[in-house]
């Protein structure tokens, strides 16, 4: 894929004189902080000089050190500095996680597939959201392949993980490019006909300053004319309705910050902002931008790719600055966004909404691209 990025040169200078403290990563962490009989730090490189740090617990994405317009890097995502902080009984968050089995929500926990009804855990507003409160993002997965460029990582989840049917057995693959593409494949298979969603949880603030920039003053594009509305419970209401001139209207890129708040938009409010799927126009075009988000402090590009149907966007809304991640910065309100390519929301309970359905002898596969550059 092709990448705007044009400071190879600069980046290079900037990682020469700024050599990470021996045993360290670029971005600066400690491998031995997540190290475990289960768990580990893995570390992709590329000649640009990008970084992208990955433990298998969840499947998280740890750290993502970008050149800047000016050349400087930059650590893009939210994170925590060692294992434990990841663990839910010390925090429980989603960021940077492989999400499964089913990312997002699905109504009162309950669906019905081939006559069978199934009762899930019922963990958010009443609904079960990113597969129940021991989803794969608190399960460590097995490293089956891993070097500078790649790490392909292994989850077996059993009949009944969380109400589930079916024995899984998941694959997420993170490759970095020459590019500065962090190229993300999922696959899966199953021993009996379940449903399956997958995505990664990466919280992004382009500025690399999450205590300081909000993201409100970043630029979004969203390639999708339609949306799937949301109730007070954040669950969609079965409705595909048309962006027009509603606030959730990113056709054309604008500031985040420009409608989050709108004072009579029931859509804003039920949302506490934007957490609503997008319903793409790219027709599973893994090559069509689905996404684009820019930060004008730095310069910092973010284009997302994907043969998925939608994409949730989540404005950090939650965020309160009770949760202190890297290098011990308080997480404020807004401070990151989340861009999570996925099946829609309830999909098991929207028989007209592209299937989720998984069933023996089939594949599972998902892709997505997070593109980095600099404008």
């Amino acid at each position: 894929m092709k990448k705007t990025i044009l400071f190879v040169f600069a980046a290079a200078a900037v990682l020469a004189a700024c050599t990470p403290k021996a045993g360290l990563t670029r971005s600066g962490l400690n491998p031995k902080d997540f190290e475990t009989d289960s768990t580990a730090l893995y570390t992709l490189t590329n000649e640009s000089g990008m970084e992208v740090c990955i433990t298998n617990f969840g499947g998280r994405i740890v750290s993502i050190l970008v050149p800047d317009k000016d050349g400087e890097m930059r650590d893009v995502v939210l994170g925590f500095d060692k294992i434990s902080d990841y663990y839910p009984q010390n925090n429980q968050t989603d960021f940077g996680a492989a999400i499964g089995r089913y990312a997002n929500r699905i109504n009162q926990g309950r669906f019905t597939l081939d006559g069978v009804a199934y009762q899930l855990p019922q963990n958010n507003y009443g609904h079960c959201l990113h597969g129940g409160p021991t989803g794969w993002q608190y399960r460590a997965y097995q490293a089956v392949e891993a070097d500078a460029k790649h790490v392909k990582l292994r989850l077996v989840s059993p009949d009944g993980d969380n109400g589930f049917p079916g024995t899984v057995t998941a694959l997420v693959t993170y490759t970095l490019t020459p590019d500065n593409a962090i190229d993300i494949a999922y696959e899966a298979v199953t021993d009996k006909a379940t449903v399956i969603n997958m995505t990664n949880h990466a919280y992004f603030n382009l500025s690399g300053e999450p205590a300081t920039h909000s993201i409100e003053d970043d630029i979004l594009y969203v390639n999708a004319s339609h949306f799937t509305p949301v109730d007070s419970t954040f669950m969609t209401t079965g409705e595909i309705r048309a962006v027009g001139d509603f606030p959730v209207n990113f056709t054309q890129p604008k500031r985040i910050g420009q409608d989050i708040n709108h004072p009579t938009c029931k859509q804003i409010r039920n949302g506490h902002g934007y957490d609503h799927n997008w319903v793409l126009d790219t027709d599973g075009n893994i090559k069509a931008v689905a996404a684009e988000l820019y930060c004008p402090a730095t310069g910092i590009d973010l284009k997302v790719y994907t043969d998925e149907p939608g994409i949730q966007v989540y404005s950090g809304n939650f965020l309160d600055g009770t949760v202190v991640g890297k290098k011990g910065i308080a997480y404020p309100f807004r401070s990151a966004i989340c861009l999570e390519t996925q099946h829609y929301p309830d999909t098991p309970n929207k028989a007209d909404w592209p299937s989720a359905v998984l069933r023996p002898g089939e594949t599972y596969s998902s892709h997505c691209i997070f593109a980095f550059g600099v404008k």
